[in-house]
This record gives structure tokens, sequence and C-alpha cells, in this order.
């Protein structure tokens, strides 16, 4: 029982990082912001490895998550997510919601197929929350300042990364979306370059070593 809740500890520890460091445990991440978040879930060990919840202890993961990721969202948006209070289970729910429907998208865009309508509502009325708009500020001077519709800052962090999706999904890089291809692995990318062909090295590096052991095999038996 003590080993068990042991290895559920480390599970959740693996993709947790402290506030304003890097990520760690994730195999894959700078990819567009909706995929980082789809890829805070991962098999560990590949083919006969475990799936692994970055984000499955609760909202403070969700902070640690948001922290080592501020400083690829809007100037805004990043300092108010620097200020902002811990987020709460309502926040962290969204943000798995989220997930679940970029998850499926995904699949769907990288296998050539169309959105499921359930999830393509769950992203819409996500990226409603990044909506915003210019006036004029007060004081003597002509001045810009940009006005958030959503003034909660996990909120526009949310809105924020389902509007990239929108962009991601139809736009140039969503005809480059890629599910690996490596067994036991459930991670996106976009494929950036024609030799890229896995999400990250230590796929590749696996499938490499099984095709080698197969045809060692195989020449063990027709020997």
């Amino acid at each position: 029982m003590a080993e068990g809740v042991a290895e559920e500890r480390e599970e959740r520890a693996e993709g947790r990082g402290e506030r304003g460091q890097s990520w760690v445990g994730v195999p894959l991440t700078g990819e567009p912001l909706p995929l980082d978040l789809v890829n805070t879930t991962y098999i560990k060990g590949g083919l006969r490895g475990r799936l692994v919840d970055a984000l499955a202890a609760g909202p403070q993961d969700l902070d640690s998550w948001l922290a080592a990721q501020r400083h690829r969202f809007a100037p805004g948006t990043a300092a108010a997510l620097a200020a902002a209070p811990p987020a709460g289970p309502e926040r962290h729910h969204e943000f798995l919601e989220l997930r679940r429907a970029l998850r499926s998208l995904a699949g769907a865009r990288a296998a050539g197929g169309g959105p499921d309508s359930g999830a393509s509502a769950v992203v819409n009325t996500y990226a409603r929350m990044a909506a915003d708009w210019p006036e004029l500020a007060p004081g003597p001077e002509f001045r810009a300042v940009v006005r958030p519709v959503e003034g909660d800052p996990v909120r526009r962090a949310l809105g924020a990364i389902a509007a990239d999706a929108v962009k991601l999904f139809t736009g140039a890089d969503g005809d480059r979306l890629r599910a690996c291809p490596a067994p036991g692995c459930i991670l996106y990318f976009v494929r950036t370059h024609t030799r890229r062909a896995w999400c990250t090295a230590g796929c590749g590096s696996r499938v490499r070593v099984a095709r080698h052991s197969r045809r060692a095999r195989t020449d063990d038996e027709e020997a």
C-alpha cells in the first residue's frame, strides 16, 4: 500500500516544477501552447509504460505549468498571471476540459478528419475569453490601453490558449500537425522540418532499437 502511494506521488511530481522554474518531467515542450497543454499527459516508459498526467495533483500543478509557460503569453496576460493568486479547483477543471477538447481536435487534424462538434464548442467558448479592445487611456496624453473582456488572469490564459488553438488547427501549422508514430507515445508536435519523424529523439531511438532487435531475432531464427 505504501509503495503504491509513493509511486502515485512520484507520478504527480514528475511534471511539476516550482513556481517560476522550468517545467520538468514532461518529455516534450516548446510546441505551440495548445499542444504543450495536450502533452501534459504522456506515457512514461514507452510501449509498456504508464500514463502520467502532469496536472493530476490539482490546481497547484496548473499554477506551476502556467508559471513555466508565462513568458509565452502576451505581455499583459503574462504580467497579470505573475500577480495572480493561486488557481482554484474551478480553473483547474476548465483547463482539463480544454485539454480534452484539444486532444480530440489534434487527433482529428493529424489524421485528416473533421472536428468533433462538442470539442469545437468547448474551444470556442473559452476562446471568447481572449477578446479585448483598445481604449484611450485617461490623462492628458493620447495613449492607448488594452482592456480584456475577462478579468481573471488564469481565465485570460485559458482563452489565449483556446484562441491559439483555432489559429493552429486552421492555419499552415495545422497541415504539419503530427501524432508521434512511436508505439506507446501519445504526444503531438508540429513538423517544423522534413527530417523530423518523432516527437523527441527518445522516441526515435526506441523505435530504432526495437527495429534492430526484431532484425536480430529474425536473423537468429533463420540461421
